[in-house]
């Protein structure tokens, strides 16, 4: 097999690749080990920044995001009992929309299917090789066939456990990485939101955020140990934390059958460089970040938006600027969301330990301090809707 650019991995950064390229007139393959179905359907981030949005209805993926996405103009932050709201359009001008990435997903597989992409899922024995050569390979397996498919570049798009950061040697590759004492519960139940905007709520038993992905779905995070079993979360333990971690004077929060419920570790994690030789890093096979900040996704599609630009260089004009400055971009980038995801962590969780006491009063004053200073909430809420991309 032969084609310009191999992509490991079926998920958003890989799909969106693909999707780009095509429209650059540059061929791809891309490679998933997981089921079409499966990765339509896992429930994972549902936030996009504004510049996200603005390219995907740019690049003719917008249609149903528009139709069906839900543009909030803020979120609420609260402490214990009181509740305080950040205007993002106000402070900004910009917003984020609710949309999930499973939507996203479902719409980059609709459209490569339309324009004849080749996409193929359930591939096993995956392996990269020769990716410091002009020749670079990938082996795998599909549908019981051994495969190989030779490339000009590889793309690995294959998340946090994927093989293609292992690619890096070790002397070359440095990972930077802090784990966290604590998960989320992630909670999917069929009821309609409590709130017309997302809540971040620091309460005296943990962390807990109201979140929703439609009218009719609602989705919470209750702070937990990260090896909490889920057997210890019953649907009446996780309403009645909710009742209390979410409690305001004056307000409600609606009940509803759970449908999903899974226990997330936190971490932030970077591998520098993101391009070794041929081979180049996007998404989670490069960086994780805690989930606070809804950051996940949009550094995503920001990676794969520069190297589809940088690959349509190299072939337009045979410029090897774009992919020799991309790891340096996308880093400059990283770095920024991985401060603003620690600092919206730090200031929401509870980290335990003999100074807990200490760590509270600080993250009161935090709380304050946005609650007053329309010039803290503005570094807040232009960090959460997305520093320019382009």
């Amino acid at each position: 097999m032969r084609t310009q650019v191999a992509i490991v991995g079926g998920g958003p950064a890989g799909l969106l690749l693909s999707h780009l390229l095509h429209l650059q007139g540059i061929d791809s393959v891309v490679l998933e080990r997981r089921s079409q179905e499966y990765v339509q359907q896992r429930v994972r981030a549902g936030v996009l920044e504004q510049g996200t949005v603005d390219l995907l209805r740019e690049v003719g993926l917008g249609e149903r995001m528009l139709a069906e996405g839900d543009v909030h103009g803020g979120v609420y932050l609260q402490f214990d009992d009181e509740r305080q709201h950040i205007p993002f359009q106000e402070l900004t001008g910009r917003a984020i929309t609710v949309y999930g990435q499973q939507e996203v997903v479902r719409d980059l597989n609709e459209r490569r299917r339309r324009d004849g992409g080749q996409v193929l899922f359930e591939v096993s024995d995956l392996s990269v090789h020769d990716v410091t050569t002009e020749h670079p390979f990938v082996r795998f397996t599909h549908d019981g066939v051994d495969h190989e498919l030779r490339a000009d570049f590889v793309a690995g798009c294959d998340g946090f456990h994927g093989v293609c950061r292992e690619v890096i040697p070790a002397g070359v590759r440095t990972v930077y990485e802090r784990v966290y004492p604590f998960g989320w519960l992630g909670i999917l139940a069929t009821v309609s939101p409590s709130s017309d905007e997302l809540i971040y709520a620091n309460h005296a038993n943990g962390f807990a955020l109201h979140s929703m992905r439609s009218a009719t779905l609602s989705r919470f995070y209750l702070q937990c140990a990260p090896d909490e079993p889920i057997e210890a979360w019953p649907d009446e333990r996780i309403w009645a934390e909710l009742q209390t971690r979410l409690g305001t004077p004056g307000w409600t929060l609606r009940e509803g059958p759970i449908i999903d419920k899974a226990v997330t570790a936190m971490r932030s994690f970077v591998a520098e460089p993101l391009r070794h030789g041929r081979l180049f890093l996007a998404g989670d096979s490069a960086h994780i970040v805690p989930p606070t900040g809804a950051k996940g996704l949009n550094l995503a599609v920001f990676d794969v938006d520069r190297l589809a630009g940088a690959i349509a260089d190299f072939y337009r004009t045979g410029s090897t600027t774009g992919m020799d400055e991309y790891s340096a971009q996308c880093l400059r980038r990283v770095w920024r969301v991985q401060h603003f995801s620690w600092w919206m962590t730090s200031m929401t969780h509870h980290f335990g330990g003999p100074d807990q006491d200490f760590e509270r009063r600080l993250q009161r004053s935090q709380f304050d301090y946005l609650r007053t200073s329309p010039a803290a909430a503005t570094t807040l809420a232009e960090n959460y809707v997305g520093l320019p991309t382009r």
